[in-house]
């Protein structure tokens, strides 16, 4: 797992720097970005007790992981080294999620709020409470890590970067696509990237 949460740093701050060279000190708003996602999930996973909804698994998950990505954001601006989220990791995973899905996101998102500060334990619970494994976490950092460079490579800073791929959003193409490679393979970001490139070739330009 350490091994892994190091490969995830460095792809987090491979991306953060694409974004800004000097993001650390740039005081962005990371808290704000994940309590936002937090509501993203919770419409994808289904709240409203008034309509029938049904929840979609693939895109919760998703959002779950885009959390990941500001959370490892504030902990690297914080200098947390991956042996010290390898043991809170390890030891949250080992307890029970607190409440069911939507308490958990609930937890999360409230915490931080207030604090303004990544919870390792609350982001564990919800992890949990979503039905993924860190494994499962994993996969999906590397291939949405994968998404976000081919994102800025096709303008998406600058707005020209087309986000609805023949009527569906590029999240769902990745999810497709990441079904269709060997997640464990050496190159598998290499392959995915390419894969997004034919299907956005095909479906935008």
């Amino acid at each position: 797992m350490q091994r892994q949460i190091q490969v995830m740093l460095d792809l987090q701050d491979a991306m953060n720097t694409r974004v800004h060279p000097d993001w650390r000190q740039q005081g962005f708003e990371w808290y704000r970005a994940i309590w936002i996602e937090c509501a993203e999930l919770m419409d994808h996973y289904g709240w409203k007790w008034w309509k029938k909804q049904t929840p979609d698994i693939d895109q919760v998950k998703l959002e779950v992981i885009d959390i990941w990505h500001f959370g490892l954001s504030m902990l690297l601006v914080n200098n947390t080294s991956a042996t010290m989220i390898e043991e809170q990791l390890s030891s949250a995973l080992k307890k029970e999620p607190a409440g069911d899905f939507l308490e958990s996101v609930e937890l999360f998102a409230g915490d931080v709020l207030v604090s303004k500060a990544f919870s390792i334990e609350n982001f564990a619970s919800m992890l949990q409470a979503s039905g993924m494994s860190f494994d499962a976490l994993y996969t999906g950092y590397v291939g949405k890590n994968v998404l976000n460079f081919f994102r800025q490579d096709h303008g998406y800073k600058e707005g020209t970067y087309h986000k609805l791929w023949g009527g569906k959003e590029d999240n769902e193409h990745l999810v497709e696509l990441v079904n269709t490679i060997d997640t464990s393979a050496n190159d598998f970001k290499e392959k995915l990237y390419a894969a997004l490139e034919t299907r956005y070739q095909s479906l935008c330009l």
